[in-house]
């Protein structure tokens, strides 16, 4: 199957209301078992009349044959299934792992749906998602959580069991929904996985993550919008390139690329650029993921995709890349012309995006990327910076803040995650003047389960960088903010102790913002 039939394919099966019985050949594949549906289920990328929904069958070695196998599909207005709305049938093809992604359209603005699966006398779970307010159309409220960094071995994720009870419109995740690492003597809890570096080894990494019953349960309970970072795929790599890697890690990249599809509630259009000749995503293709969409008049949000076409980090050493600290006085590349952590053509991007928005009313403007944007490192009279993170790409962070000045962006909020700590503070229009004005706030979230290898450095961190208010790194778990037209408030939920299955939740610290003031304020 060559590149255009396999996104033909994969685009076919995404819209599908019903399954022509041609697509699926005379099998649909051996018994499945038990549970086919052991991965769970999502929904995702929602619009005011749209959303994926989302499952990955799994079965015992060697259940699968060559075939597609024909999964059903319902979405009702009601949990007992009673009023259906759309119902349809999918094939789970062995070409994207036997997941299934269902683009559902025609459906009502600011509605919440039920939906489910079933597949050879087994039924899924029940799945509860929504569409956004249409755009322009007024919307007096929206929660949502932020959350990241979620490494198995660290910790149990009863984060993810609490956040079921805050009734969120969506949860937004910015980055390392995996990581690729193996076995470790002080492992929370432990797998006998291998560091994966193929299609295989990635997706048994995905089946383990989500077998996890407190994840699965958030999946279910509301749409997901998705971004990544570098663990994904492997630490610090920079577009193309990773850390000892030279040769081989495109076709690595490639393979971890289409792990993430398999196994993510994302429409079939990401990729449409990534699938360059083979059956599956080419090395060195693109998958595009950075996107946006809008809450009703109340919020534009623009998902940004941090590591797939940054430039090299600086000054890193052998110039292999890779992240370090760096000293800003003898790194002359840090300000090379071109230099960029988004690429250029998702800065064009985002800056006509925010261009667009700054003629609409006022709202708020949402960034949601991976990572810390606005700390510099600086120790005594020797200024540092972290090479991987936004204070590596200063001219970039500096063209973000110039544009939203530019375009009068209302309200600018950045989302990040990555740092496994809580930072809140302000997006500053000069971040090597601390007095220059602000021209946003930030709010960068703790882990879901990552270790902090060093918390008790923070409050020096956030006294060198007097635009931050809070910081902390002892505490895992996630925010949730709310918005309406006049505030937004921001509460950071940890949890107690992430080593036990059972643990707790508290409110750590709570924020609030004005509508039209880039001031927050602690609570």
């Amino acid at each position: 199957m060559n590149r255009r039939e396999l996104i033909k394919l994969a685009s076919a099966a995404a819209v599908a209301q019903s399954l022509p019985r041609s697509l699926l050949g005379a099998s649909i594949g051996a018994p499945l078992g038990e549970n086919p549906f052991a991965l769970g289920i999502a929904s995702g990328s929602p619009r005011h009349d749209s959303v994926v929904l989302w499952t990955r069958l799994i079965a015992a070695e060697g259940a699968f044959d060559s075939k597609p196998i024909g999964v059903d599909w319902e979405v009702a207005h009601d949990e007992q299934f009673r009023h259906i709305v759309q119902k349809g049938s999918a094939p789970a093809l062995p070409q994207f792992g036997h997941s299934i992604h269902v683009e559902l359209s025609d459906l009502q603005p600011d509605h919440w749906y039920f939906y489910r699966f079933h597949t050879q006398g087994h039924d899924s779970h029940v799945g509860r998602t929504r569409t956004f307010p249409a755009p322009g159309s007024a919307a007096a409220k929206m929660r949502l959580a932020y959350a990241s960094c979620q490494r198995w071995e660290h910790g149990y994720y009863s984060a993810w069991r609490h956040m079921q009870d805050e009734e969120l419109d969506a949860v937004f995740f910015v980055g390392d929904y995996i990581y690729e690492y193996g076995k470790n003597k002080k492992d929370v809890r432990s797998h006998t996985l291998g560091k994966p570096v193929d299609l295989a080894g990635y997706r048994a990494r995905y089946a383990l993550y989500k077998s996890d019953e407190n994840l699965q349960g958030m999946h279910a309970r509301c749409p997901w919008l998705l971004t990544w970072d570098d663990h994904e795929v492997i630490n610090d790599y920079a577009g193309l390139q990773a850390p000892g890697l030279p040769a081989e890690f495109p076709a690595q990249r490639a393979a971890a690329y289409q792990a993430y599809y398999e196994n993510m509630p994302l429409r079939a259009s990401v990729l449409s650029r990534a699938l360059q000749g083979a059956t599956q995503v080419g090395a060195g293709a693109e998958m595009r993921l950075y996107d946006r969409t809008s809450f009703g008049d109340l919020a534009d949000f623009h998902i940004l995709d941090n590591r797939q076409y940054r430039s090299l980090q600086a000054c890193s050493k052998d110039g292999q890349g890779g992240g370090s600290t760096v000293r800003a006085d003898t790194c002359a590349a840090l300000h090379e012309s071109g230099r960029s952590l988004l690429g250029a053509e998702q800065e064009k991007w985002l800056d006509a995006g925010l261009q667009a928005a700054g003629s609409q009313p006022p709202r708020w403007t949402v960034l949601v990327q991976a990572t810390l944007f606005g700390l510099r490192e600086s120790h005594g009279k020797t200024v540092t910076v972290s090479n991987d993170a936004w204070d590596g790409y200063p001219d970039n962070r500096q063209r973000i803040v110039d544009s939203l000045v530019r375009c009068k962006s209302a309200n600018p909020v950045m989302l990040g995650g990555d740092v496994h700590s809580n930072w809140v503070g302000h997006i500053k229009s000069n971040y090597a003047d601390p007095h220059s004005a602000n021209v946003g706030v930030e709010f960068c979230g703790t882990s879901i389960s990552s270790n902090h290898n060093n918390p008790e450095h923070i409050p020096a961190l956030v006294a060198q960088n007097p635009h931050f208010i809070f910081g902390d790194g002892y505490r895992r778990g996630y925010g949730v903010v709310e918005l309406t037209p006049k505030h937004l408030t921001t509460k950071l939920r940890v949890v107690s102790d992430v080593t036990k299955p059972d643990a707790g939740i508290e409110t750590l610290a709570s924020f609030a913002v004005e509508a039209g003031r880039s001031v927050v304020e602690k609570l």
